[in-house]
């Protein structure tokens, strides 16, 4: 018998924090489960990251609420996964900012993705039904793009591949607060399905090269002294190269993916099994590995027919 996808067993409802950054910075964290940023201006709000579900938006709302009552002009997808865009129209923002990579992503996989994600986790979608439909952006951008708030500069910009193809962080260097979404977590583990991992490494470089004071993770706590952030990005990068290493060092001998996981597994967990959906994301991680040691450069498409195909085979 095949046990259900780890995530299934999640249901128990997380402690939400709503931590000030900076005078114009906040983060809004849940204990380990995703995270949204929400950057005041002089005359509106930007969100980064929405929650799932327009319900679960309205929870960001109350807290956004709670200490202004400017409108919400911007919202920023750090990628295209639909646990972290599908609550974009509780905002009703003027604008829906991704980079044009995220853009694309969502034409090729978008539908695929949001039943994969709902089936694999059903308590992040609470409020399932008040999805109007697939997240579009109306403002897309390559490379890096500027904005102002007032007096508040926001820069949102592509560092490198890693998490996704199209992954954006959003910058303020006046504040030198970074929203880095997926490509950064705390005490939880990387989701490495559409990642490019040979690129990832790299990419936290860059994100190191900007200093930032704070950083909000895709989950995780808000990240507020040099020492959580070191800890924050090293511990990243250590488990997406260790996760790396050992599922290119199976395959290049020849063994087939389920002993390949099994090792992974054993190899991960003494350094890594505590961290929040460790088990949940360890399949998926390891299949995405896989096809890079073997050659497929490019992600292929999650749907929730190979979630369960991927699953029964490699926990079988």
């Amino acid at each position: 018998m095949v046990k259900e996808f780890a995530s299934k067993a999640d249901l128990g409802e997380k402690q939400v924090t709503f931590s000030r950054l900076a005078d114009t910075a906040y983060a809004y964290t849940a204990e380990g489960d995703p995270n949204t940023g929400v950057v005041i201006g002089d005359d509106g709000v930007m969100v980064i990251d929405t929650q799932a579900t327009p319900l679960m938006a309205e929870r960001v709302l109350d807290k956004i609420r709670s200490v202004t009552d400017k409108p919400v002009k911007y919202v920023v997808m750090t990628h295209y996964h639909a646990v972290r865009v599908l609550g974009a129209s509780a905002y009703e923002p003027e604008h829906i900012i991704s980079s044009r990579d995220t853009y694309d992503l969502i034409v090729e996989r978008g539908k695929q993705d949001w039943k994969s994600e709902f089936e694999r986790f059903p308590r992040l979608f609470n409020g399932y039904e008040t999805i109007p439909g697939l997240t579009w952006p109306t403002i897309t951008f390559t490379g890096e793009m500027s904005l102002w708030m007032g007096d508040t500069e926001v820069r949102i910009m592509q560092l490198g591949r890693g998490h996704t193809k199209g992954d954006t962080v959003v910058w303020l260097p006046e504040e030198r607060v970074l929203f880095s979404g997926d490509l950064v977590e705390y005490g939880a583990t990387p989701y490495t399905g559409d990642a490019y991992l040979l690129d990832w490494p790299a990419t936290l470089d860059n994100i190191t090269a900007l200093k930032p004071r704070a950083l909000v993770p895709g989950r995780g706590d808000a990240l507020v002294t040099q020492k959580t952030i070191r800890e924050g990005i090293d511990g990243t990068r250590a488990f997406v190269t260790a996760m790396y290493r050992s599922v290119e060092a199976g395959q290049k001998q020849g063994k087939d993916l389920k002993e390949i996981y099994k090792e992974t597994y054993s190899t991960l967990k003494p350094e890594f099994g505590e961290w929040v959906i460790f088990d949940h994301c360890l399949p998926f991680d390891v299949a995405r590995a896989y096809d890079i040691a073997s050659g497929i450069a490019d992600p292929q498409i999650w749907t929730a027919e190979r979630d369960s195909e991927m699953w029964e085979a490699l926990e079988g």
